[in-house]
C-alpha cells in the first residue's frame, strides 16, 4: 500500500515538473518572439508621415533584416484602434494631447515612444486671401476632433478673432469656451482630411500640417502658423512592447543622422523632435 502511494506521489511530482518546464518554455518563447519580431506593420495618416516611412524608415529597417509594411489611414480614430487590436504594430500621426485623451477615453494600453518631424497647424486662404479681409460673418473651417479643434480656437484667440474664456485649459478648449465672437464668425468643424477641400466653400480654413502638404499646400502660403512645440507628433506603440528590440531599432532609425538630414531637406519648415536639439530655423544650416 505504501509503495502504491509512493508511486502515485512520484508520478504527480513528475507531471508537475514537466508542466513547470513546459510553462517556462512557453513564456521564454513568447518573450523571445516579442524581442525578435522581424515583421513590422506601421500605420500612418496619408501624406508626410507615410512618405517618411517609404523614403527612409522602411529601407533602413529592411537593411537590418526586417519586413516592413505600411498602412495608410485617412482619419484619426482607426490608427489607434488598429494598434490596440494588433492589426498594426506602431502608428505615427498624432500629438501627445490627442493620444492622452484617446487612451483615457477608451482605456487602451497605448503609449508614446518618440517624436517625429511635424508640419504645423496653419490658417490658409479660402475665398479670402488675406487675414485683414476678415469681415462680419466670415466663415472658417476648423478640425472637428477635440484636441485639434482646441488648437484652432487658440490660434483664432491669438489673432483676436474670438475671445476664449479665462482660466480654461487651452489643450481642451471647445466651442462652448468661446466667451466673445465680435464678428459673429461662422466656425464649421470638419474631419481633418476634408479641410483642404473646404477652402472653396469658406473664407479661411484651419488645416493640419500633414493634410496641408498632402493636398499640395506649402507652409510658406499659410496666412498664420501655430507657434510653439506642444503639438509635435509622436509615434505610439502598445505598452507591452516598450522594451522590444524592434521598438528600439525603429526609434534609432527615426533619430539617425541619415533621417535627420532627409527631414531637414524634405520637410523644411516643419517642427522637429525636441530631442534633436534643433529648431526649424536652424535646419537649413544643419543640412549638408
Amino acid at each position: 500500500m505504501v509503495k502504491q502511494h509512493l508511486k502515485i506521489f512520484l508520478i504527480g511530482l513528475l507531471t508537475l515538473t514537466l508542466a513547470a518546464c513546459g510553462g517556462d518554455k512557453t513564456t521564454s518563447t513568447a518573450s523571445s518572439e516579442a524581442i525578435e519580431k522581424k515583421e513590422i506593420i506601421i500605420g500612418t495618416t496619408v501624406g508626410d508621415f507615410a512618405d517618411m516611412v517609404r523614403d527612409q524608415i522602411k529601407p533602413a529597417l529592411e537593411k537590418q533584416g526586417y519586413q516592413v509594411k505600411l498602412l495608410e489611414f485617412t482619419d484619426y480614430v482607426r490608427p489607434n484602434m488598429a494598434l490596440a487590436d494588433h492589426s498594426i504594430d506602431i502608428n505615427i500621426f498624432q500629438h501627445k494631447p490627442y493620444l492622452d485623451d484617446f487612451v483615457q477615453a477608451r482605456n487602451l494600453p497605448l503609449m508614446p515612444i518618440f517624436q517625429v518631424p511635424t508640419g504645423p497647424l496653419g490658417i490658409y486662404a479660402g475665398k479670402l486671401d488675406n487675414l485683414d479681409k476678415l469681415t462680419e460673418g466670415s466663415s472658417i473651417s476648423v478640425p472637428n476632433d477635440p484636441s485639434n479643434l482646441a488648437r484652432g480656437l487658440v490660434m483664432l484667440d491669438k489673432l483676436g478673432w474670438i475671445k476664449l474664456k479665462d482660466n480654461i485649459n487651452p489643450l481642451k478648449a471647445s466651442l462652448a469656451d468661446i466667451a466673445a465672437n465680435p464678428k459673429n464668425l461662422k466656425l464649421t468643424p470638419l474631419e481633418a482630411a476634408q479641410l483642404p477641400r473646404s477652402r472653396n466653400d469658406v473664407d479661411f480654413a484651419v488645416i493640419n500640417g500633414n493634410y496641408a502638404t498632402s493636398s499640395g499646400l506649402k507652409f510658406s502660403s499659410a496666412l498664420f502658423l501655430e507657434p510653439g512645440y506642444t503639438y509635435v507628433n509622436w509615434a505610439a506603440i502598445r505598452t507591452a512592447d516598450k522594451n522590444a528590440k524592434w521598438v528600439k531599432d525603429i526609434t534609432a532609425a527615426y533619430n539617425s543622422e541619415e533621417f535627420k538630414q532627409y527631414a531637414f531637406k524634405r520637410f523644411a519648415g516643419y517642427k522637429y523632435p525636441e530631442s534633436w536639439g534643433i529648431q526649424t530655423g536652424q535646419a537649413a544650416s544643419a543640412a549638408k
